[in-house]
């Protein structure tokens, strides 16, 4: 099959970020894929070979040293129902504890009720969690309006006061 363009990849990318709610089970997410796929104007096979993921090389030694501490451990994202299913494939799944998936809870980041979501999940207070997330809008000031205490990843390398540029650095600010 031939590779999805940049443009091509594009269109599919905008058009499931207004969209990826709509992806809550099998049956609706195979809907949300066709339509992705007829965004991108390839086939839906093209669109699913093209796509990858892989968990950031820092990923998995420190969710595993924040498993040794004890800490419970929960991925909130911005996705469809098939997260549990991708963090599985790139070997985070057996690093955490559970996954919050938006378009599973009907509700995108900065909503407060994907935080709710996942403080059930992890059987805890908002004082007593911390978010670690990548977007301002959507974890910074999603996860403060709930009163979560919040660290910025920030890969970009701007270290605006109080981020990390990497999760090897979250383990010993939890100490």
């Amino acid at each position: 099959m031939p590779p999805l363009s940049e443009e091509a990849f594009r269109r599919e990318v905008a058009y499931y970020v207004e969209h990826h709610l709509e992806g809550r089970d099998a049956a609706s997410l195979a809907d949300l894929r066709r339509r992705c796929a007829a965004a991108a104007g390839v086939p839906v096979e093209v669109l699913m070979e093209a796509i990858r993921f892989e968990a950031y090389e820092d990923a998995p030694p420190t969710l595993a040293r924040l498993r040794e501490r004890g800490l419970r451990l929960v991925v909130v994202s911005n996705w469809d129902c098939s997260l549990p299913d991708v963090l599985e494939r790139i070997g985070i799944a057996p690093l955490v504890d559970a996954v919050v998936a938006s378009a599973v809870v009907g509700a995108a980041k900065p909503d407060p009720r994907i935080f709710h979501a996942a403080l059930v999940r992890a059987g805890c207070e908002p004082a007593e969690a911390l978010h670690v997330g990548d977007s301002v809008a959507a974890d910074v000031e999603g996860a403060q309006a709930l009163g979560i205490p919040v660290v910025f990843l920030d890969r970009e390398g701007g270290h605006a006061p109080g981020s990390i540029a990497s999760l090897a650095e979250l383990p010993p600010l939890l100490s």
